[in-house]
């Protein structure tokens, strides 16, 4: 039997390349090395064992979570020191004791007084979430409510910051400064706790563009991030990584042409890339995505301009030069993602190219749920 290549799957689907995921990996890998502090990756992009595998050499390592489906799927798979990363509901303890009761060290975020006592109550391990620059959920470093909530844990494991806010940097100097804002936030907040006689052993920092930009994580003790397996052009648009480095696309195939409108028509709408954006507040606005053919080669200022849920719409960048390729009807051409996490949550599982080629190797699976 012949091998199967990008030709013959039905579209959309997804096309990954695992030697742009290893070199992702040791690329981070290395700069975390020289820093001396390890990394928990957050399996919430990928979703996949066995990306995670490319992650840790092969074994089971710490991990971080968005979802207690990644938590259970990954512990039958032998993990057991898994870190949810989100603000803990607690009609969900039960699983998380279910999944402790397994031997499988699960820790837990929260923070509010009120999780605080439920989590307690439940004998749960948990970290306190801090707010390092306003984007999302988290006490502040400095204020009463931190020393509350530890004493309403009893003995909070230590501290968590998540630099959301570093999306929206813009070069090097944006990056480095962001990176050094959440270590100093982090690290202020572990010191509040212990002086008010908590141990806080955990000092949790961590996003893609802070990961590779930071240059001292004195006081860190470990770093999570996730979105760096892939990379996306969100992580290109602000100086993480190339083009050339992304890992992720999702395969279309044309379905039509209007000449007269200077668009092609292909079957991946919203529904195979997301509809984020994240590129619109950037310098360069890639709209859903740049298209390139089916060996991986961007088209001349073509972007995936417009989606609805099972059409996308192709054509030349907003102000370009470029001629409207002629692709013909059948023809496949691939999508890279805006966002990763989000491109790949679209799809259930991933098609493994071997390097450099359009062979596809094999199909590995992606967890879904929650």
């Amino acid at each position: 039997m012949s091998p199967r290549t990008l030709d013959d799957p039905d579209t959309p689907f997804l096309a990954l390349d695992p030697h742009r995921v290893a070199t992702n990996v040791r690329r981070l890998r290395a700069h975390l090395d020289r820093l001396g502090v390890p990394l928990r990756p957050h399996v919430k992009t990928a979703k996949s064992l066995d990306v995670a595998r490319l992650v840790h050499d092969g074994g089971p390592g710490p991990v971080t979570v968005s979802t207690l489906a990644e938590a259970e799927a990954f512990a039958a798979a032998g993990y057991r020191d898994i870190l949810y990363a989100v603000g803990i509901a607690p009609h969900k303890l039960d699983r998380v004791r279910a999944l402790r009761g397994r031997g499988v060290d699960l820790t837990v975020l929260l923070d509010s007084v009120e999780q605080a006592a439920a989590v307690a109550a439940a004998g749960v391990p948990a970290l306190i979430e801090v707010d390092c620059d306003g984007h999302r959920g988290g006490v502040p470093p400095d204020g009463p409510l931190l020393v509350d909530i530890a004493r309403a844990l009893g003995a909070p494991r230590g501290v968590l910051t998540h630099a959301g806010e570093s999306y929206f940097a813009d070069g090097d100097e944006q990056l480095r400064a962001a990176a050094e804002h959440e270590r100093r936030v982090a690290v202020a907040a572990a010191g509040t706790l212990r002086a008010a006689g908590f141990a806080a052993p955990v000092v949790s920092v961590g996003s893609t563009p802070t990961a590779h930009f930071a240059t001292d994580l004195t006081g860190v003790t470990e770093v999570r991030a996730g979105n760096f397996v892939f990379f996306d052009l969100v992580m290109a648009g602000i100086g993480v990584c190339t083009h050339a480095d992304l890992a992720l696309s999702v395969v279309t195939t044309v379905i039509g042409h209007r000449p007269d409108l200077g668009r092609i028509l292909t079957d991946g709408g919203w529904m195979a890339t997301s509809r984020d954006r994240g590129t619109g507040r950037q310098r360069v606005d890639q709209a859903y995505g740049l298209v390139a053919d089916l060996d991986g080669n961007p088209y001349d200022d073509l972007l995936m301009t417009d989606a609805s849920q099972e059409h996308g719409i192709l054509a030349v960048r907003p102000g370009g030069t470029a001629e409207l390729p002629d692709i013909p009807v059948g023809a496949r051409v691939r999508i890279l993602p805006i966002h990763a996490c989000a491109t790949a949550a679209q799809h259930d599982r991933y098609h493994v190219l071997e390097p450099g080629s359009r062979t596809i190797q094999a199909e590995w699976p992606r967890v879904r749920g929650w």
